[in-house]
């Protein structure tokens, strides 16, 4: 007969499942040595290298048009931006260059691992969670399901947007090039300048995560949330502002502006969590109503008549 999921002796974890049953037998509280567990974490990394190397020959075999995608925000420039020598007419180019003999097979070496990683996400992303879930209780694993779920969908909006703002900050950098002076523009310069671009806007996106995080922690109330509402969007404002490299409004506003939106939202998700810990009369997870929070939260956090009706009820 199986056990039940409220009974003590499966509280230990999905890990002892995966245990042969003569070794249960003699382990009945299916406890994994730290031995068992160094030979599971090598199994999993095997299973995660493997995988990024699978994907890393995929990204190989489909390199010219993963560089195509890499270059076109560049090339979207006008002709005469990328090149000066242009402006009175010639070929259709977009130039790029190296300085070394190597670079070319270096930066094809970087960019099929990186994307090779992006390919295999899926799978170490699972062996990962595989390894940690077995030590986390169910509240825990539901809160790493909403936050690993969430985490990476916006990191990848954010780079969406940043894949169409870059082009507005290489025209700005370019003009800003003094006259007779003609930029020569490495391919790892542009590759750095893409990478910082894309994690700029990735973790901009994450936002919202971190106020969840913060209220769900205890931390962050909706009315400390509502006071200061004003100076984090001026805050967001101002870090667009100066992370993007182009000073044009339009670049400022494809990160602010989602940015903003994701913050409201997510103070629509702290008030309705501090509406349901008000009706649960549970104004801070862990604490009783004598104790004191650590972080100086101690004053009422739903103002004086809320908490009253609360008391009333009670």
């Amino acid at each position: 007969m199986s056990a039940s999921p409220d009974d003590p002796a499966s509280s230990a974890g999905d890990r002892r499942l995966r245990m042969p049953r003569g070794r249960r037998s003699l382990n009945p509280e299916a406890r994994m040595s730290l031995i068992e567990h160094i030979r599971e974490l090598r199994s999993r990394v095997l299973k995660s290298l493997l995988a990024m190397l699978v994907g890393a020959v995929i990204a190989w075999i489909f390199y010219p048009h993963i560089w195509h995608f890499i270059k076109a925000p560049y090339c979207r420039l006008p002709h005469h931006v990328l090149d000066p020598t242009l402006a009175s007419g010639g070929k259709n180019s977009c130039p790029l260059y190296v300085t070394g003999l190597f670079d070319s097979l270096f930066m094809q070496f970087k960019i099929s691992i990186a994307v090779g990683i992006l390919i295999a996400s899926p799978v170490w992303m699972y062996q990962l969670w595989a390894f940690i879930a077995p030590g986390l209780h169910i509240r825990e694993r539901r809160w790493a399901y909403f936050f690993g779920g969430s985490a990476v969908p916006l990191f990848a909006i954010g780079g969406t947007f940043a894949y169409f703002a870059m082009s507005k900050g290489l025209r700005f950098l370019l003009h800003v090039v003094p006259a007779g002076v003609y930029p020569l523009i490495t391919i790892n310069t542009y590759l750095s300048y893409a990478l910082m671009m894309l994690l700029i806007f990735g973790l901009a996106f994450e936002l919202p995560l971190a106020v969840v995080l913060l209220n769900v922690a205890g931390v962050l109330t909706h009315k400390r949330f509502r006071k200061w509402r004003r100076v984090i969007i001026f805050g967001v404002f101002a870090f667009a502002a100066v992370a993007t490299p182009s000073p044009d409004p339009i670049s400022m506003l494809l990160l602010a502006v989602p940015c903003v939106v994701l913050v409201e939202a997510a103070e629509i998700f702290v008030w309705a969590n501090d509406r349901r810990r008000a009706r649960r009369g549970v104004v801070y997870p862990g604490l009783t109503p004598e104790e004191i929070s650590e972080y100086g939260l101690d004053t009422d956090p739903m103002g004086a008549s809320e908490f009253d009706d609360i008391e009333a009820n009670r």
